[in-house]
């Protein structure tokens, strides 16, 4: 029974992402689009590697969470021209080495190397974020990475096989959200 609390994470990553969604609309926040897009796809990929390798659907919805909501901020972020960050030469070599690392993992099949290479996909796509976070905080809203962060954390009530196609992914997510949540904060208290 305690397994479903994923959903109440899927519930809380949801709420997250909408504080951040509504706050782009308004223009407040402006987010990266090269990293958003790629948070949609690897995340989606690690899904359905985990799901190939036998991991139950409960157990990856915090994963699965974790690239639906980036591909609602992306496509908000559209909507307003007052959300966008403008995209440099850095975000662009990310972007590039986060679809080769998509690319290797399409080339190999393998679940778990699919996972490792989506995480690394990930991984590069959010290097923009963290250091924009970083630079200017004002243009974060830290809901959705506290949110992701609880949310991912929630997976491990729904393993039951303690395998790293169920435990990489979320790990990553708690990781990759905390850092972000740190950043924004820690810099946003000294400007």
């Amino acid at each position: 029974m305690i397994q479903y609390i994923v959903i109440v994470g899927a519930i809380v990553q949801l709420y997250g992402i909408s504080s951040y969604i509504k706050e782009t609309l308004l223009g407040n926040t402006k987010p990266n689009r090269m990293t958003w897009l790629l948070w949609s796809i690897a995340p989606l990929i690690g899904v359905t590697a985990a799901i190939v390798d036998g991991v139950s659907l409960l157990a990856v919805l915090p994963v699965f969470m974790a690239g639906f909501g980036p591909f609602l901020v992306f496509i908000v972020s559209f909507i307003n021209k007052n959300s966008y960050w403008k995209l440099e030469k850095f975000d662009y070599l990310c972007g590039f080495f986060s679809i080769i690392s998509l690319v290797i993992w399409w080339l190999t099949k393998q679940p778990v190397i699919a996972i490792i290479f989506a995480i690394i996909s990930d991984a590069l796509a959010a290097t923009p974020t963290i250091i924009k976070s970083r630079l200017h905080p004002e243009t974060e809203t830290v809901d959705p990475f506290v949110a992701g962060a609880f949310s991912a954390a929630t997976s491990f009530f729904a393993i039951k096989y303690w395998t790293l196609s169920a435990i990489l992914f979320p790990l990553y997510l708690i990781c990759v959200n905390s850092t972000l949540v740190t950043m924004a904060y820690k810099h946003r208290s000294k400007n």
